[in-house]
């Protein structure tokens, strides 16, 4: 006859379960990304990229969308138009536009990237005397050929400039027709003279620079540039990255620093439409433009309906065909 054998223990079972490990703290749900559409017209200072100048707005904002007109090289401050949403379909006729610029010049050094940054490449102890500079600039001014900088984001087989001479290649850029409205002498001290420039799309100042020195004999390169136009933008639409990280803390702030998305299109002809023909045009439809008012213009044209923006279209015998199509929030 068998007994039953009491179970036998087991030491594991006995020892303690060992203590939880201290789990981290769960992450905060991250914002939700907003359907914001309009213009900041960033004030960018020194030192900030322009990626990293779009990005920071467009996280402010938790913006879905965002993209800049025109880039600003590190080294300069001033206008950098940033498009949110539904205005990044209009960033060409920013880009497309006249553009302005103050910047310093110091003479007697040339630098491979025709600015402080670079490394100097040559030396001269002459330097200019103001008749000499005033003398010089009317050979800078209409439509001339420029070569532009080496560091520059030029494509050459499909990659930037500025890529091929960090890596140490001989980049040659061949010259391209760019305008330059106006080009003066604002001062002149010692071995520095101040400028400003107006100038049209491709126009590099740090080749203005370049070749004004080169023409007077003692080289020189860009030393300070601030951008005080871009197309529609001025100063007086400027704001600072504080102004707009307050705006974007306070909804009710936000008209203070946005613009509509239309501010960018002042130099189209504008249309206004019934809410029927915007609805055809939102359906990629072509819709005939008859009347005493219609406009005697071909080409590219801003649909409004009650006053907001709809669609731009090219008008041809007054048929206007929809090419871009625009999903507006109303802004409250």
């Amino acid at each position: 006859m068998t007994r039953d054998l009491p179970p036998v223990p087991d030491p594991a079972a006995q020892r303690p379960a060992p203590p939880e490990a201290d789990s981290p703290p769960p992450r905060p749900p991250r914002p939700k990304k907003r359907d914001i559409s309009g213009w900041i017209v960033l004030d960018k200072p020194v030192g900030m990229t322009s990626t990293h100048a779009v990005a920071a707005v467009k996280r402010l904002f938790h913006a879905k969308k965002a993209g800049h007109a025109g880039t600003l090289d590190p080294l300069a401050s001033g206008l950098l138009p940033v498009a949110l949403g539904e205005a990044t379909k209009t960033v060409p006729f920013v880009m497309d536009g006249r553009k302005a610029y103050a910047f310093t010049v110091a003479w007697g050094e040339e630098t491979d990237t025709d600015d402080a940054e670079g490394k100097v490449i040559a030396r001269s102890d002459e330097r200019p005397q103001p008749e000499m500079i005033t003398e010089l600039l009317p050979r800078f001014t209409g439509t001339i050929l420029q070569v532009p900088p080496r560091f520059s984001a030029i494509k050459i087989d499909g990659e930037r400039a500025y890529d091929r001479a960090r890596d140490g290649e001989e980049v040659e850029l061949k010259p391209r027709a760019v305008t330059i409205d106006r080009l003066t002498l604002v001062s002149h001290i010692d071995d520095r003279s101040l400028f400003e420039a107006e100038c049209g799309k491709g126009t590099y100042v740090r080749a203005i620079a370049r070749d004004l020195g080169r023409g007077l004999g003692c080289y020189g390169h860009v030393s300070a540039l601030r951008r005080t136009r871009v197309g529609p933008f001025g100063l007086a639409h400027a704001v600072t990255l504080n102004a707009i990280g307050e705006a974007a803390a306070n909804s009710g702030a936000l008209n203070d620093v946005l613009l509509p998305v239309a501010a960018a299109l002042g130099e189209l002809t504008h249309i206004d439409v019934s809410r029927g023909d915007a609805a055809k045009l939102a359906r990629g439809q072509a819709i005939l433009i008859r009347g005493r008012d219609a406009p005697i213009h071909a080409g590219t044209v801003a649909v409004t309906a009650l006053g907001h923006l709809v669609a731009l279209g090219e008008l041809e015998n007054g048929e206007l065909h929809p090419r871009r199509i625009f999903n507006l929030q109303p802004r409250s």
